[in-house]
C-alpha cells in the first residue's frame, strides 16, 4: 500500500530524511517511534506531500505520488490524515467538519453525506455532538471528531501523526480506543505515536527512527523484548526509567 525506496528530505543542510526504504501492506498497522527530531513526523507527512522529498520515490497503492502527473489533492483525497492539534475548522459545527470534503471533493449529496456522518459520529461514540462547535468539545472529543472526519472520504491509509500528544493523559484513552478498533476492522495504518502501549498492542510492526533512518523494524514482540541496535535499547530503557 506504501512504499518507500531511497527516500532523502533536507531542510538546507540538515538531513531529515535518510535513504529511507520501507514498505506497509494493505491492512498493516505500523507504528513509527524514536527520540524527538529522529524524523518521526517528516516521514509521515511525506506520504500525502505536506513534505517534499528531494530525492527517491514514494508509491501510495502502486502509483509515485512524486509524479508530475499526480493531483495533490486527488492524492490526499484517498489518505486519511489526523493531526496533533485536531485542525477542525472553528466556525463550523461537527457535522459540518464531517461533510465539507464529501460535499465538496466528492460531489456527495447532502443527505448522503449527512448520513455517513452521522454513522461515523456513532462509531467514535459522539452521536450527541453533532450539532456542537469544536470549542464546545473536550480535546479528546475533538480528536475523535477528527478521525471521523479523515474517515468521512473511505480513505485506504489513515496516517496518525502524534494523536494523542496534545491530550490531557485521561483524554488518550478515548483517542486510542477508536484507533484500536479502526486496526481491528482492518485498515491500513501508520501512527507517529510515544504511546507504546498502543504500539505493543495493535501494531503489526515497529518502525524505531533515529536520526532520519529507519535502524530497526519488528514486530511489537521482538522489538520490545529484544531491540538489537545500542540507540533503540536506550530508548526503551529511558521510556521503562
Amino acid at each position: 500500500m506504501i512504499r518507500f525506496s531511497k527516500v532523502n528530505k533536507w531542510y538546507g543542510d540538515y538531513q531529515a530524511l535518510a535513504d529511507v526504504d520501507a514498505h506497509v501492506t494493505a491492512g498493516q498497522v505500523v507504528v513509527v517511534c524514536g527520540p524527538s527530531g529522529s524524523g518521526k513526523s517528516t516521514l509521515i507527512r511525506t506520504i500525502n506531500r505536506l513534505e517534499p522529498i528531494q530525492s527517491g520515490t514514494i508509491e501510495v497503492d502502486g502509483r509515485d505520488i512524486y509524479a508530475k502527473e499526480m493531483k495533490v489533492d486527488a492524492l490526499r483525497s484517498h489518505i486519511g490524515f489526523v493531526f496533533q492539534q485536531f485542525n477542525l475548522f472553528p466556525h463550523l459545527s461537527v457535522i459540518e467538519n464531517l461533510v465539507l470534503a464529501p460535499m465538496q471533493l466528492k460531489r456527495a449529496n447532502k443527505a448522503q453525506a449527512h448520513e455517513r456522518a452521522r454513522q461515523l459520529l456513532e462509531r467514535v461514540g459522539l452521536a450527541n455532538k453533532a450539532e456542537a462547535y469544536p470549542a464546545q468539545l473536550s480535546g479528546g472529543q475533538q480528536q475523535r471528531v477528527a478521525i471521523a472526519r479523515a474517515l468521512a472520504m473511505d480513505p485506504p491509509v489513515m496516517l496518525f501523526d502524534e494523536p494523542t500528544s496534545a491530550l490531557d493523559p485521561e483524554m488518550v484513552g478515548e483517542v486510542l480506543q477508536v484507533m484500536k478498533a479502526l486496526a481491528k476492522d482492518g485498515m491500513t495504518m501508520v501512527c507517529v505515536t510515544h504511546e507504546m502501549g498502543f504500539a505493543r498492542e495493535v501494531a503489526d510492526e515497529v518502525w524505531f527512527m533515529d536520526a532520519g533512518r529507519i535502524v530497526e523494524t519488528g514486530t511489537p514482540e521482538a522489538f520490545f523484548t529484544e531491540a538489537k541496535t545500542p540507540r533503540a535499547q536506550k530508548f526503551l530503557a529511558d521510556i521503562r526509567h
